[in-house]
């Protein structure tokens, strides 16, 4: 009886260590991977502030903007808090708006004023939330 219970009783205290060693497996990605995957990250929203932030700085958005009697200097200040998918919204938008005045067109398509309407509202409301 007495070396069933001492037999038992190094049984369970096996276990454990076991179980202890077994959780200090390596991750499955690396260091290197995992500070490259937050620099690109970091990159990629780094490039999207920059798109909202010409944007706001192009001529026609500034008229837009005056006519609405929004501050852009509060949209600007702004855009240094959007992250997630509030930022890539707000690029995105920023992108078509490029894109739209990029065409050489010397006067503001009323889809276009829309566009940078709807950006403006969204950097407010975002604003407003915070």
């Amino acid at each position: 009886m007495r070396t069933t219970l001492s037999f038992l009783l190094a049984l369970f205290m096996i276990f454990p260590a076991v179980s202890r060693a077994d959780a200090q497996t390596p991750h499955a990605a690396s260091t290197a991977a995992m500070d490259a995957a937050l620099q690109q990250h970091a990159a990629s929203a780094a490039a999207d502030r920059a798109d909202v932030l010409r944007v706001l700085d192009k001529p026609e958005v500034k008229s837009v903007a005056g006519r609405m009697g929004v501050d852009l200097r509060t949209a600007t200040s702004a855009i240094a808090t959007l992250e997630g998918d509030q930022l890539s919204q707000a690029a995105a938008q920023a992108r078509q708006v490029d894109q739209a005045l990029a065409g050489g067109a010397s006067t503001v398509v009323i889809s276009t004023t829309t566009i940078i309407i709807v950006l403006l509202v969204l950097i407010l409301i975002i604003i407003a939330v915070r």
